[in-house]
């Protein structure tokens, strides 16, 4: 059986509404320039919140290194298929069915790993009461789930204002844009890069990837 223990939750600012978005870029404004400049430009970012527990987990896989576009496809006849979405429903299914979702061999591996840990001792609902490290140490023990999808989790899924991807590759090209390095920062760099925004990293990660889009489509419009 899956494992539940008592404890008093843990005390994270969250991230809940456009609310509480507008009150971390007060704040990122008034200590950092580089922030203020990059709202300047973008503009509020959007919300990004998703679901915590077992859905909200399998769409971050679902929708790893495809399209935002091909990731909601994929995800709703995912959840077609599987009505309703739980564990136990989605471990009945054959590789066969998942596949005509548009799953992959790896992505159904990894779907399989979430839902058989979740029906056993993998407490998905009580993770929103652990820290960060404990959090990624249950995911990342996962087949298929690693720092980056453990990282996305507690930024959207649960919501941790000063939620941070050292990993994603957007961020890292972002922040060296903005900063105006030579060399794009890895994960090591960026971690002590975004020291500087918290306890708002999260919002600052909103941010970035706000300028980051918006420089992709500015750039993608210039005619060649």
């Amino acid at each position: 059986m899956k494992k539940t223990t008592s404890r008093a939750p843990v005390p994270y600012r969250i991230i809940e509404s456009e609310r509480d978005i507008r009150e971390g870029i007060r704040a990122l404004r008034r200590k950092c320039p580089v922030m203020r400049t990059l709202h300047d430009a973008a503009g509020d970012p959007p919300l990004r919140r998703r679901p915590a527990g077992f859905e909200g987990l399998a769409r971050i896989v679902i929708g790893q290194q495809v399209s935002v576009a091909s990731a909601g496809a994929i995800w709703t006849r995912t959840a077609e298929i599987c009505r309703p979405f739980e564990p136990q429903n989605l471990l009945r299914l054959t590789d066969a069915r998942l596949s005509t979702a548009g799953l992959s061999r790896a992505k159904m591996r990894t779907l399989r790993a979430i839902a058989s840990a979740a029906m056993t001792d993998l407490d998905l609902e009580g993770l929103g009461q652990e820290s960060d490290a404990a959090i990624h140490t249950a995911l990342t023990r996962l087949v298929g789930i690693g720092p980056w999808t453990a990282d996305v989790y507690i930024m959207f899924c649960l919501g941790r204002a000063d939620g941070w991807a050292a990993g994603d590759l957007a961020l890292q090209i972002a922040t060296q844009r903005a900063l105006r390095l030579d060399l794009r920062p890895d994960a090591d760099e960026l971690k002590r890069i975004a020291e500087r925004w918290r306890p708002w990293r999260g919002v600052a990660a909103r941010l970035l990837w706000a300028y980051y889009a918006a420089a992709r489509t500015q750039s993608s419009a210039v005619p060649v």
